[in-house]
């Protein structure tokens, strides 16, 4: 039986600041974030977006009538949860009107979250064939203003449903994992902002790269030449791009042109949104689909995703027949086209609106947030969410 990913979608803000401008504030050459990290633009939050609007957002655009039906279970992935008991897919399955005969919880490992999700739904569907799984990646990375990992903020959500017979992509059942205990990310309670060592998590990300993807190669015995390509996390781009180029004198120069080629597909929407925690390997991957015009039916895909801390795994799957039918190609550009450009001075401005962490009541200014769900604020000490349309 096959099982895998029968529909993606994704949902980020309204707002972007542009990354030449942002290096110029901070005396900065441009290069350094446009070829250096490989970002050209940066989504910004507003108050009015968390990341159970943005989940919700994102999985609206993918849910009809029927599958409302067939989807069980609902599993929100992310490292900016709102509650510290109360999971974010409790909140989304309200939104959403989903039937309340779901199980819904929420799961965190830094960005690997949403590939262990992933895993868990999988298995579920082999037990549950006539089911379906409703996963949200939903994140906003945060760094602080003006020091080093300012350029890698950003923000989104990626959602997907789960379940056999995939349009898109069928997973393969065989993957290789690997964990370790370091500190290269994290963010403890009392912070709002992640502690990150960027440096030292440039290279464990392309040290776990290079373990899991070659266990993989000797537990399937494949090579590169196997793959048509490859998705990486990509909270920048340019740290996917440094993991593909340590492995690409494996193959010939005609993969290594493909693979090439394919990367430069799969980093075309991150590169104008930023870091997505959960999500960015996922929207990689869905920036590849949307974007390549020389995938097709019957191509393996290999995934690598890594969370901070450290979890990392490399799988594939196999694209399906008509995969294309299955994607929403025009939404996400209308999306894109339809964003507003911020200058610096604003975005500083909305990175500092921030809730009140001392259960104040506050309510919030919505009209200039288009989205379809909305945060309209805080009442005793309860999240007040709105569907505006």
């Amino acid at each position: 039986m096959k099982i895998g990913i029968d529909q993606i979608s994704f949902h980020t803000s309204h707002y972007f600041v542009d990354m030449a401008e942002l290096a110029h504030a901070r005396n900065e050459d441009p290069n350094k974030y446009l070829i250096g990290i490989g970002q050209k633009k940066m989504a910004v939050i507003p108050p009015t977006q968390d990341s159970v609007t943005l989940a919700a957002n994102a999985a609206a655009k993918i849910l009809t009538p029927e599958n409302r039906q067939q989807i069980d279970t609902v599993i929100f992935a992310s490292e900016s949860g709102i509650d510290q008991s109360k999971s974010g897919a409790v909140y989304l399955q309200s939104l959403l009107d989903l039937p309340r005969q779901v199980r819904a919880f929420e799961v965190k490992q830094a960005c690997y979250s949403a590939t262990a999700a992933l895993q868990l739904a999988r298995g579920y569907i082999a037990l549950h064939p006539d089911k379906k799984v409703l996963i949200t990646a939903s994140d906003i990375a945060r760094y602080g203003i003006g020091n080093a990992g300012e350029p890698t903020q950003g923000g989104g959500a990626v959602a997907m449903i789960i379940s056999k017979d995939p349009r898109i992509l069928a997973l393969e059942e065989d993957s290789t994992v690997l964990t370790e205990n370091i500190m290269d990310f994290w963010r403890p309670n009392y912070a709002t902002e992640a502690k990150v060592d960027g440096h030292y998590s440039g290279h464990m990300y392309v040290d776990f790269f290079n373990e899991v993807f070659d266990a993989y190669r000797e537990q399937s015995g494949m090579t590169l030449a196997n793959f048509a390509a490859l998705a990486f996390h990509l909270p920048y781009t340019k740290m996917g791009l440094k993991a593909l180029r340590s492995i690409l004198p494996q193959a010939t120069e005609a993969d290594q042109q493909r693979l090439s080629a394919n990367f430069e597909d799969s980093r075309q929407y991150n590169q104008i949104v930023g870091n997505l925690y959960t999500g960015s390997l996922y929207l990689s991957l869905l920036s590849l689909l949307e974007n390549t015009t020389t995938l097709k039916a019957g191509d393996r895909l290999g995934l690598f995703s890594y969370g901070s801390g450290a979890v990392s795994e490399f799988f594939s799957g196999i694209l399906q027949a008509n995969f294309k039918q299955a994607l929403f190609p025009e939404q996400h550009q209308k999306m894109f086209a339809a964003r507003k450009q911020v200058d610096v001075p604003t975005y500083e401005k909305i990175f500092q609106q921030q809730l009140p962490i001392d259960g104040s009541t506050v309510e919030l200014d919505l009209s200039h947030d288009p989205a379809p769900y909305v945060l309209a604020g805080i009442k005793a000490h309860q999240r007040q969410y709105r569907k505006q349309y």
